[in-house]
């Protein structure tokens, strides 16, 4: 097995763990807010889901789950 430099993907899954938690927060906050926009928090909620996902799909080309 050749070593291979998965330090672009580290840094994209850095970045997109701190986006998500951004985003956590601007959703709750927003929810606690006696003003919660219903469109823009659904809007957060779907980029926050999208942005999970793509963390997962990271994690899983950094750390395959073989099956031996």
């Amino acid at each position: 097995m050749a070593p291979t430099d998965d330090t672009p993907l580290r840094m994209e899954l850095a970045q997109l763990r701190q986006e998500h938690r951004d985003l956590d927060a601007a959703v709750q906050a927003l929810s606690s807010s006696g003003s919660a926009d219903a469109l823009q928090l659904q809007r957060l909620k779907k980029k926050k889901l999208l942005i999970k996902d793509r963390i997962s799909a990271l994690e899983d080309q950094l750390h395959p789950d073989i099956i031996a």
